[in-house]
């Protein structure tokens, strides 16, 4: 089996060769006019000089519990650029005392029993795949810890029940994407919720922090997969009732969706299903420049509102299709993909493909790509394969840059379309301004993720040189200015990285100060000894 990092995104030696790393490093070395000199290696196992361990586990525990320096520093952090940096640096401060790795339900009750009665911070891990502060572990002194277990969900990874009339299954919360896939396909059937961190993510986590998937329309997060939700709170079982839908006031999933693992630690829920798509067709359409960003983004609303319902309907900036290996930096390109598992979906793209030349789109022959069967490879050729690619392998890409002292990151959000062109100006201004002021230069691109009816979430991607041992402050005043920029311009936080301990002041800002009292009245209700994931949404 292999083993997975401590550090930073993936496994030991996976991802792309390292060829193909260094031509990424040779690119951004272009992009920034500057040589990337190595400045740091990842850390190593060897190196881990962690604190001591402040707590003991009950012997009825010993058996689930461990504290190896690799389980401890592998469950210190997420995924995030700054987690990585950190990791580089050797900045292992707050590592959980032990790392508990339940064989059942009953488990996950008598760990919280344990961490309720010892005043011990409880946080919930699914894949370790956040990437702003949601698995990190909470400065003890702020509410008199006395020690920190990371509770690893890896263990409930199957498949328990499925309704093929319905369409339904009842899934354990720590299955990872690639082994859930794996347990439906013989039925036939897909959950069909692709994000980015898909390998190492799990469903528990996907509902915890409602999770965007691959697909850009329809169903985009996770909770409209949503039937039902089973969690083990501090006060007990919380389970919603089995239903296709439902008016009986608020709905108990939608307040476990997004709640960060501060109610409750899922444990299983009953998710509805597809089947398996058997045609797919797509195309990329270039918006030339000037201004192609922006006619392909009119391209998108008047897609989005067409009821054609693409699967993929991702503008990319003529930099982010540059980068991505979509497009030779002259063009913005439209990735255009419908897909059904009942029809063939060649007259819907020709119509999609109809709206797009309407808005000043060109396509290339060799772009519109056709094909059926379950096996089907459209999405993994021409422009569509080329982004997917690249998709894939930016966490790793990513890993390798901070090698280099890059600063590199990405920040998304979402806005109605008819703020998005000022919105789109401000924010990119602004970033632009502050890479210049901190790092001297740097580049902005965007793309869309998803694409709504009334507004698109736009994604945007920063790369600015920095200066080695200043990495993490200089990524601490970028990323204020940027959500900064979002919050008074109108947008949300996030709109699928989730809220964690790194989007929290921004986050404060932008709910209503009656939901926090309210949302406060239910954590002290739930959990009146604040155990669960303390400082994530809420102050301990």
């Amino acid at each position: 089996m292999q083993k997975r990092k401590f550090w930073g995104w993936g496994i030991e030696g996976g991802g792309p060769s390292q060829e193909d790393i260094d031509q990424s490093i040779s690119s951004v070395e272009k992009r920034l006019g500057t040589s990337l000199p190595r400045t740091a290696e990842p850390p190593k196992e060897n190196e881990l000089n962690l604190p001591s361990i402040r707590i003991k586990v009950p012997a009825t525990l010993s058996a689930i519990c461990r504290n190896s320096p690799w389980e401890r520093a592998a469950h210190h952090y997420g995924a995030s650029y700054r987690d990585v940096v950190r990791a580089f640096r050797r900045e292992f401060p707050k590592p959980p005392d032990w790392v508990a790795y339940p064989q059942s339900e009953g488990d996950v009750s008598s760990i919280l029993d344990w961490c309720g009665d010892n005043k011990v911070a409880a946080i919930p891990f699914g894949g370790g795949s956040s990437v702003v502060g949601g698995v990190e572990m909470p400065s003890l002194d702020s509410g008199n810890y006395e020690g920190a277990i990371s509770i690893d969900l890896s263990n409930l990874r199957k498949v328990m029940e499925i309704d093929k009339t319905s369409r339904a299954a009842r899934i354990q919360a720590g299955i990872l994407g690639p082994d859930l896939e794996n347990q439906l396909r013989p039925h036939g059937l897909t959950l069909r919720h692709f994000p980015q961190s898909f390998e190492f993510s799990s469903l528990g986590g996907w509902i915890a922090t409602r999770s965007g998937g691959h697909f850009a329309t329809v169903y985009t997060h996770i909770e409209d997969l949503v039937e039902s939700i089973r969690a083990v709170t501090p006060s007990g079982i919380l389970e919603s009732r089995r239903l296709p839908g439902s008016g009986a006031g608020p709905s108990p999933d939608r307040m476990l969706a997004g709640s960060e693992g501060i109610l409750g630690i899922i444990t299983e829920a009953w998710m509805r299903l597809q089947d398996r798509p058997k045609f797919r067709a797509s195309a990329a359409v270039l918006f030339p420049e000037p201004n192609g960003f922006l006619k392909g983004a009119e391209a998108v609303r008047e897609v989005s509102q067409s009821m054609l319902f693409p699967t993929n309907c991702r503008i990319l900036d003529k930099t982010e299709a540059f980068n991505n290996g979509v497009g030779n930096g002259d063009s913005a390109v439209l990735i255009l993909g419908f897909e059904s598992a009942d029809h063939p979906t060649d007259k819907i793209l020709e119509r999609g493909i109809e709206i797009c030349r309407g808005a000043g789109g060109t396509i290339p022959d060799n772009q519109i790509n056709s094909q059926s069967g379950e096996s089907s490879s459209v999405n993994r050729e021409g422009a569509a394969g080329a982004w997917r690619k690249a998709f894939i392998e930016m966490p790793y890409i990513r890993d390798a840059l901070v090698g280099h002292s890059v600063v590199v990151d990405t920040f998304e959000t979402c806005i109605t379309w008819d703020k998005f062109p000022s919105f789109h100006k401000n924010v990119t201004a602004a970033v632009e301004k502050a890479l210049q002021e901190i790092c001297g230069s740097g580049s902005v691109s965007c793309r869309f993720t998803h694409v709504y009816p009334d507004g698109p979430a736009p994604y945007y991607s920063i790369t600015a040189p920095g200066i080695f041992g200043s990495e993490l402050e200089q990524w601490d005043e970028i990323k204020a200015a940027a959500a900064d920029i979002v919050i008074s311009e109108g947008g949300t936080i996030t709109h699928h990285h989730a809220v964690g301990r790194d989007h929290r002041p921004w986050y404060d800002q932008q709910r209503p100060d009656i939901f926090a009292d309210a949302l406060r009245a239910a954590k002290q209700n739930i959990d009146p000894g604040a155990i669960l994931n303390p400082g994530v949404l809420l102050d301990p």
